[in-house]
């Protein structure tokens, strides 16, 4: 149902996928949805704001899905589910934001509501007139006498996501930097045992000091005060609306140049099955199905700077260590491809003179025989420094092995570069050797299980 600026419509209270859609194109923007949680017009804490640095809310009714690019029509969704909101909650405002120019460069912009279960449009709003706008709010869920609404709204900001979150009571953080770095140690190779050094030479004895006077005999002190009642807590830190996407154009980031330069960095993977059958195999006559127990292995191989390489995976239980070699850890093996946990590798950017390079990958476990259909999304978070994310595209090769991101150390520099790159692995050969010969890594294998 196509709908005008300021109707409203009826909507099941039940899960609700939202898109945000539109052309892409040469000199087209990006853009991003997200969603405030509002109580009498304000949110209630930052974490009733849900958008690409912060994906999911709390109670589970708003979740940010992450971007999809079919032929050149690009939509970002979020899903809602009216069922899981809170009380206290009145509106549910949805919201979009462009990077690298203003709407009026978004051609055929819409917001779409869908009945998830059904797949059915519930309401449409399209084209809400943009010109300078950096922001919108194109639409929002509003209770109504105990049913649930959505209006068309098309409410332009030109100060970007950071007016538009601010205008509802979000706190915004300044980007942020890297505590200066101490003087780096001279390079060597690591090594799992620690090396001794002589002792320094004892400094020579200092000149004795005259002696002191007699101090004069100190007054008795007086009753301590009470102590002061304890705080209150604080809240949570602003939310950092800074971010980096890398795509087919622009694939590489420098991690130095935006302050990534110590501390801990998370890569994250989350997933969801787009269909029901792999599309490979229907186009091969082969039907295959996208199992619920659908089990994705986050992976890494690793080439440090004394020449030495390994992996990082679950399978073989070689789930690395953050304090020694290779200053790599697996997190753990997620089943469900959820944004909140998905797969997850931490790499130590305070050991990054140790790195040479290293590639993030991903295999298909069991539960499918290949990853099309399938929409992932990688996340690079430094402690320090915009997050990095991009998407991959969709696959159409029977592939079950994808080289996602390529980190390697120039010697000043940390730069990742986006990969997202399908291998079809040969008869009889592992997706682990595949990627290995792809990228020269040079190891040996063995049979693995987890």
């Amino acid at each position: 149902m196509s709908m005008s600026k300021g109707s409203n419509t009826p909507v099941p209270t039940t899960a609700l996928r939202v898109e945000l859609g539109w052309r892409s194109g040469p000199g087209v923007p990006d853009a991003d949805a997200s969603a405030l949680l509002l109580v009498g017009g304000k949110v209630r804490s930052d974490t009733d704001f849900v958008f690409y640095n912060q994906a999911a809310h709390s109670s589970g009714a708003v979740r940010h899905e992450g971007k999809r690019d079919t032929g050149g029509r690009v939509t970002d969704g979020l899903l809602v589910d009216l069922a899981r909101v809170e009380p206290a909650i009145e509106t549910v405002i949805l919201a979009a934001s462009s990077d690298g120019g203003a709407f009026g460069q978004v051609p055929d912009l819409y917001i779409e509501v869908r009945d998830a279960a059904r797949n059915i449009v519930v309401a449409r709003f399209d084209n809400p007139g943009a010109t300078v706008e950096t922001a919108f709010v194109l639409g929002e869920f509003y209770r109504r006498q105990g049913t649930w609404k959505f209006r068309a709204v098309g409410q332009g900001y030109d100060s970007g996501l950071e007016g538009l979150a601010t205008d509802y009571g979000i706190s915004v953080d300044e980007p942020q930097h890297a505590p200066p770095a101490a003087p780096p140690a001279p390079p060597a190779p690591p090594a799992p045992v620690a090396t001794t050094h002589p002792p320094a030479p004892a400094a020579p004895p200092a000149p004795a000091a005259p002696p002191a006077p007699p101090a004069p005999p100190a007054p008795r002190p007086a009753a301590a005060p009470p102590p002061p009642p304890p705080a209150a807590p604080s809240s949570a830190a602003p939310v950092r609306l800074t971010k980096v996407t890398l795509t087919k154009a622009a694939p590489s980031v420098s991690l130095t140049k935006q302050g990534g330069t110590s501390g801990a960095m998370r890569v994250n993977l989350n997933w969801q099955v787009r269909k029901q059958f792999s599309g490979w195999a229907r186009k091969l006559g082969r039907p295959v199905a996208m199992h619920d127990d659908l089990d994705l292995d986050l992976c890494c191989l690793y080439e440090l700077s004394d020449g030495s390489k390994g992996v990082v995976q679950a399978l073989g239980n070689a789930f690395g260590a953050l304090h020694q070699p290779p200053f790599i850890h697996l997190d753990g093996d997620d089943r469900t491809g959820a944004v909140s946990t998905g797969e997850n590798l931490t790499i130590s950017l305070d050991h990054q003179r140790y790195f040479r390079r290293i590639l993030v990958f991903v295999t298909i476990y069991e539960g499918a025989r290949s990853f099309a259909d399938l929409h992932a999304t990688v996340t690079l978070q430094p402690q320090y420094g915009a997050p990095v994310d991009f998407s991959l595209d969709e696959c159409t090769v029977p592939s079950t092995v994808c080289a996602l991101a390529l980190i390697t150390n120039t010697g000043n520099d940390l730069v990742v570069q986006r990969e997202a790159r399908y291998l079809v692995p040969d008869r009889g050969v592992s997706p682990q050797r595949t990627v290995d010969h792809a990228y020269g890594w040079g190891m040996n294998w063995t049979p693995g299980r987890k």
